[in-house]
């Protein structure tokens, strides 16, 4: 029971003294020192520097510092040379007059307040050296061939030791292998020596890294010989002594230089590196490879250095001991050496060094100092730096090995606890406080602090805290949090594992303990991640063109986000060529060196996103080079060639071209094409060229430039190998034979002399050929021959070396001419109203004299049968292309008279017609009537007016009328019809509905049925109680209301009207700030309405298509985004069920102001106008002022431009001396300055009081014996046609200035 009790207890008190690690006590309460910051174990300085040895502590109050050297005080107020820095235990020793190695020694640094004591690791400090390289004399090195060698570098000990390389004289590497390396010890390791590893400068470099100095060895000489060379060497030494008598080193197999023997042994501690190394000799070169006896290789921890030669395990543990093998093997043999691997450990913690406890009065607690080590290491503590066993007893105080236990303990208790873990390798010292406090509870996290996470995220809030007792953590959001997905830490942190938007918001910590409670508030922002949406994609793009990688992203819109983009894991080249967007990447003029890998990271200061893509650049092949000739024969050459880069783009073929000097000099033929994977190509010539090739590569991007020639390659003449093609044999004219072939190329020729010999005779008729040799032609004609008669065709190549081989026989014609008979029994068949079928019998093929190509039928309309349709006589053909005895004749008139002939024709022409042949076509059904019109519209009745059909087709037996009401909402009423006679041309509808539409449709019909119909609305008038009177203007289609009691009669009773009754009226426009207010009344039954309207352009000028706004029941619509300083021609419509217009308005013309001002017009405030009055009258003073001046100074030149042009133009007063510029008919026909000109030329009339054009029409404008102005200067004359606007030309005045400043305002 009492066992069970005691560890309950120990239970209790190591969970409580896990609790109590977690605090951290703010340095504004009482607490023991604490050691922060100390220089190493193992410390080596450098001589040249000061030695600065640091021991850094804080606590309540503030530590004091002091020292111990070699175990002894260390009194610096004793050493001059030495100083403490303020407030810190460092110890800073001046070293200018004195010698650092007498420093060197076991420092130890003490820290102490009231509280207890804290004490320093053991500080070895030692002085690094760098010595010199004892003087030596290296005597060369004279070796055999294949035998291996070892040069010793022996560098001298270093503390710490020196790295070890080989150079050169210049200071470059010497080059390593498999067969050449360099050991761990430093020694470079030949396993078999060349000749060419005889050299003067092998040489041997120490470099220390702590004072960065690199000490040399002597060069050291190797010179390798063969047996021969060294037998030649020494015979003048040695008498002509045969020194190396013994044969020349064989092959051998391989021997280890190091490790020696089967196998050794090796030691490495715990977390340290083990190098394990086999270095063997052996001619071939071994190989070296290696193995774990007992298991494998940690693959993450190993890795095979110098060639195999050395394995390299970091981080080592104990699962690392166990026998190691190498094994070096040529083909010879092999070899092996075993090495077993023992690991042992210095001390290393488990769970950590012991931590600080802060206990609260009548508390328990307790320190852990957990280590491990191979051996086993030894724990001792001490209290305040003196072994626990010398310290004061504390009853509340009980050590068990590695566990020191504290029960209720008391207020003055604090103190530092120090844990020694040791072994034979080493050490471990841990300092650890027991504070005995009594505080309320604070939160240490900043109060209000923001977090934030990327949605699905792990979320993490601080509530850091301390007191004493320890608080414990509660947190709230609208309620305590517990449980799912909420989890709290021991250390009072809150964390939702999976953090989505509903968790944002404010969170509430609240620490409590015995002694208070403290609340702190922070917030949690939960953003969305940042995706890219559209990654950038694999790119091929050519040499010297652009590319463009996208990079679309999406993000948090509350974040800011960054775009980087990287080459290769790298920054972008420093280059203008690349182009960064905000989500795209740019790379202009691409060159080769631009390959890579693209990557796009878009970082926001929570997260990021990448993506890459690999940027390939291609281009033409480099053309082909070393073009050679071999393989030589009398008609054939063996070409290769070493192909060029072909950049990215494998080369998919190779063409070789070829020039001819001797024919052709100066132009590439093609030869043959070859695969790309081939350099070779093996080419049949022909005779009696001089042969120069060429070479081109193509890939995917193209052809490569041309290689450069090779050499010419010529060959002996023979004779023709081929013949010409192409022969064939026809006749111009009745009596002659043409003999046509392609002629033969220089190259086809073989030789010089090329001529043909033409050969022919009738098939069947002549056995013996005639033959003629013709030269340098392609044709023969053979004159004298028969009509259209067959004959055998032979031509034959010969040259100066002898005969083509037999050519082949050709087949041709004799010259055709006109056939001499027509198609015998023409008949014709009549199928319908509209086709016909004509049958003939062949004519002899005799009588064709040429060959048949077909037969022509001409057929033509005599007449309609019809009285009142015209004749016709326009002639049609149909031509019936091979042997054909019957065809078909389509497109007929019905109810026609029809002849026709047939004819033969062949290559020359066409033979005689046969007999003309008539036929009738019957009755078809007519077409559409020629037109419909409604005439005399009342309250219940229509007039209906039409025209015959154009084409009758038959004998009219009558028309159909066909009529339905259509309603408001365009629906169909009933159908009915009306049957008419054949001679109607006009009918009246009665008992119709008054104001309503309806639709008609009129078809005439013959004996065979009815043709199409002709369709047309038309709306009956409304109740002239009801509706305001109107006159219809037939031309213009305006309506005009009349006088209101009596309605004049109509000017025609049978003229037409328009289908839709006009029915609008009132139609008027205002202008608003939104456009313009369009205003009307309509009496209409129709409900499509629309206002219609277009720009007004001037004459001449394309009129652009009306526009057209729906009218949704009212009767005003607003014209909006009207474009400013334009006029618009207006119109109200309503249409019909077809969307034909029924009804239209007369058209209004809208202005559009300049400029729409919302400001008050300041033409109507008293200030404006007094200053225009001003302005007014000061112009006028100075103008009568000009006036006078101009009259006394000299003569008026008005006069004269008057009698000289007959349309002057008057120019505007000039600004240096106030005068009127001479009249001007001959610089661009100017208008007045400040006005403009329309663009038809004319001037037109303002309002204007000042206008000059407002004075009258007629004569020229005069001034009066004293200046005075009495007549107008026309600006009217035909010739004018200048554009430049719409407005008059107008002098200054103040009204047109004010109307002017409104417009502008």
């Amino acid at each position: 029971m009492m066992e069970r009790r005691r560890m309950g207890a120990a239970l209790l008190v190591l969970f409580l003294g896990n609790l109590a690690n977690a605090l951290e006590v703010p340095l504004d309460l009482p607490q023991p020192p604490t050691i922060t910051h100390q220089s190493p174990k193992d410390y080596i300085i450098d001589p040249r520097e000061n030695i600065i040895i640091h021991c850094e502590a804080k606590g309540k109050p503030h530590p004091s510092f002091s020292w111990t050297r070699n175990g002894t005080h260390f009194d610096i107020d004793h050493e001059p040379k030495v100083t403490m820095r303020p407030h810190s235990g460092t110890l800073v020793v001046d070293i200018s007059a004195e010698k650092a190695e007498s420093y060197e020694g076991v420092y130890q640094c003490t820290a102490r307040n009231e509280h207890g004591t804290a004490v320093s690791n053991n500080i070895v400090i030692r002085q690094s050296r760098s010595p010199l390289w004892s003087k030596e004399r290296n005597e060369p090195i004279v070796v055999q061939e294949g035998v291996s060698l070892v040069l010793q570098c022996r560098p001298p000990a270093g503390l710490p030791p020196p790295i070890i390389f080989w150079m050169d004289n210049n200071f470059q590497r010497l080059p390593q292998s498999s067969r050449v390396s360099q050991a761990l010890n430093g020694d470079l390791y030949f396993s078999n020596i060349l000749k060419e590893d005889s050299r003067n400068d092998y040489i041997c470099y120490a470099r220390f890294p702590h004072t960065q100095t690199i000490q040399q060895k002597q060069p050291i000489t190797v010179r390798v010989l063969n047996l021969d060379a060294i037998n030649e060497t020494m015979a003048a030494f040695y008498n002509d002594t045969d020194l190396f008598s013994e044969a020349p080193k064989d092959e051998r197999k391989p021997t280890f230089l190091i490790p020696s023997g089967p196998s050794s042994s090796k030691m490495v501690l715990r977390g340290q590196v083990l190098e394990l190394e086999c270095i063997a000799e052996g001619l071939p070169t071994p190989e070296i490879s290696w193995s774990k006896v007992s298991g494998d290789f940690p693959a993450k921890r190993t890795s095979f250095l110098h060639y195999q030669k050395t394995l390299h395990i970091v981080n080592v543990s104990e699962s690392d001991a166990g026998e190691y093998r190498c094994t070096a093997r040529n083909w010879l043999g092999s070899v092996h050496h075993t090495i077993r691997v023992t690991v042992k450990a210095s001390p290393y913690w488990i769970g950590g060094p012991p931590r600080n406890l802060v206990l609260a009065p009548r508390e328990t607690g307790v320190l852990t100092c957990r280590a491990n080590g191979t051996p086993k290491p030894t724990i001792t503590w001490t209290m305040n730096g003196i072994p626990i066993e010398n310290s004061p007893k504390d009853p509340s105080r009980k050590v068990e090995d590695d566990t020191v236990i504290f029960t209720e303990v008391q207020s003055g208790s604090s103190a530092v606890y120090q844990c020694n873990v040791s072994n034979e390798y080493g050490y471990l010292l841990s300092n650890a406080f027991v504070n005995v406090l009594s505080e309320p509870p604070r939160v240490l996290t900043p109060s209000d602090r923001v977090y934030q996470v990327i949605r699905n995220n792990r979320a993490l809030m601080d509530c850091s805290s301390f007191g004493s007792p320890i608080p414990k953590i509660t947190w709230f959001k609208d309620t305590t949090l517990n449980g799912d997905p909420y989890i709290q830490h021991d250390n009072g942190t809150l964390e939702i594992h999976v953090a989505q938007a509903h968790n944002s918001g404010k969170y509430t910590c609240v620490a409590r303990n015995s002694l208070g409670t403290y609340e702190n508030h922070v917030y949690l922002e939960v953003k969305e991640p940042t995706r890219i949406l559209k990654q950038p994609e694999y790119k091929v793009v050519r040499r010297g063109r652009s590319v463009v990688f996208e990079c679309k992203v999406k993000h948090d819109p509350s974040l800011i986000p960054t775009m980087t983009w990287l080459k290769d894991n790298g920054e972008l080249p420093d280059d203008e060529r690349f182009i960064v967007d905000s989500d795209s990447l740019t790379i202009t003029d691409v060159i080769e060196n631009d390959e890579g890998v693209y990557t796009c990271i878009m970082n926001t200061s929570l997260d990021h996103d990448s993506a890459s893509a690999e940027l390939t650049v291609v281009e033409r092949p480099d053309p082909p080079t070393d073009l050679e000739l071999t393989d030589q024969r009398e008609r054939s050459v063996q070409l290769t060639w070493t192909p060029g880069d072909e950049h990215n783009s494998p080369i998919q073929k190779f063409l070789i071209q070829y020039e001819d000097s001797l024919h052709h000099r100066g132009h590439w033929h093609n030869l043959t094409e070859v695969r790309g994977t081939k350099t070779t190509a093996h080419l049949k010539l022909s005779p009696y060229v001089h042969y120069t090739f060429r070479v081109l590569a193509s890939n995917a991007v193209g052809f490569s430039q041309p290689s450069f020639p090779s050499r010419m390659f010529k060959t002996n003449p023979a004779a023709p190998d081929e013949n010409p093609t192409g022969v064939d044999g026809y006749g111009t004219e009745h009596d002659n034979l043409v003999i046509s072939w392609k002629p033969m190329s220089g190259l086809q020729s073989n030789g010089p002399g090329l001529q043909y010999k033409v050969m022919w005779r009738q098939k069947e008729v002549d056995k013996e050929w005639t033959s003629v040799t013709v030269a340098n032609v392609s044709k023969f004609v053979v004159s004298g021959t028969p009509t259209f008669v067959p004959y055998e065709l032979k031509v034959q190549a010969l040259n100066t070396y002898g005969v083509g081989p037999e050519p082949a026989i050709a087949h041709g014609h004799s010259g055709e001419d006109l056939p001499v008979a027509a198609p015998d029994n023409v008949q014709v068949l009549v199928l319908n109203s509209t086709l016909a079928e004509v049958h003939w019998e062949p004519v002899p093929p005799k009588s064709v004299r040429g060959r048949l190509k077909g037969y022509k039928v001409y057929y033509w309309r005599e007449r309609s049968l019809h009285k009142h349709n015209p004749h016709h006589m326009e002639k049609q053909i149909l031509t019936f292309s091979g042997n054909h005895s019957h065809g078909m004749l389509p497109g007929l008139h019905p109810f026609s008279i029809y002849s026709l002939n047939v004819r033969v024709y062949n290559g020359k022409g066409e033979g005689p017609p046969s007999p003309s042949q008539q036929f009738e076509t019957p009755e078809g059904v007519p077409s559409v009537p020629s037109f419909l019109r409604i005439t005399n519209p009342n309250l219940d009745s229509l007039t209906l007016e039409w025209g015959h059909p154009h084409d009758r087709n038959g004998r009219l037996a009558g028309y159909t009328l066909r009529y339905q009401s259509v309603n408001s909402s365009n629906e169909l009423g009933p159908v009915k019809e009306l049957a008419l006679p054949a001679n109607a041309t006009a009918v009246t509808l009665p008992n119709l509905k008054y104001s309503t539409r309806y639709k008609f449709y009129l078809s005439a019909k013959t004996d065979r049925g009815a043709g199409p119909a002709i369709s047309e609305e038309a709306v009956t008038i409304m109740d002239e109680a009801l509706m305001p009177q109107f006159e219809v203007d037939v031309g213009t289609g305006n309506t005009q209301p009349s006088h209101p009691i009596a309605r004049s009669p109509p000017l025609n009773p049978h003229h037409k009207v328009r289908p839709a009754t006009p029915a609008f009226g009132n139609v008027s426009s205002s202008w608003a700030e939104d456009g313009a207010l369009i205003s009307w009344e309509y009496w209409g039954p129709e409900r499509n309405v629309y206002v219609e309207y277009v720009v007004k352009n001037s004459e001449g000028e394309d009129e652009e298509e009306w526009q057209k706004e729906y009218v949704n029941g009212s009767q005003n619509l607003m014209l909006k985004g009207l474009k400013e300083g334009l006029s618009y021609r207006v119109r109200v419509v309503a249409k019909g069920h077809s969307d034909q217009t029924l009804h239209h308005s007369e058209e209004l013309v809208v202005m559009v102001p300049a400029m729409a001002s919302r400001q008050v017009d300041i033409a109507t405030q008293g200030w404006f106008i007094g200053l225009m009055c001003a302005i007014a009258l000061l112009i006028l003073i100075l103008l009568i002022i000009c006036f006078i001046q101009r009259n006394k100074g000299g003569k008026y030149p008005v006069k004269e431009k008057e009698d000289a042009h007959t349309d002057p133009e008057f120019q505007p007063m000039k600004d240096d001396d106030c005068t009127f510029g001479e009249y001007s008919d001959n610089e661009d026909h100017k208008p007045l300055k400040g006005s403009r000109t329309p663009s038809n030329g004319t001037v037109k009339r303002d309002n204007s009081d000042d206008s000059l054009v407002d004075y009258g029409e007629g004569g020229d404008g005069q001034f009066n014996e004293d200046g005075s102005f009495i007549g107008q200067y026309s600006g009217k004359s035909a010739s004018r046609d200048t554009a430049e606007g719409h407005e008059s030309s107008e002098a200054p005045s103040p009204i047109n200035a004010m109307n002017s400043l409104n417009s502008f305002v």
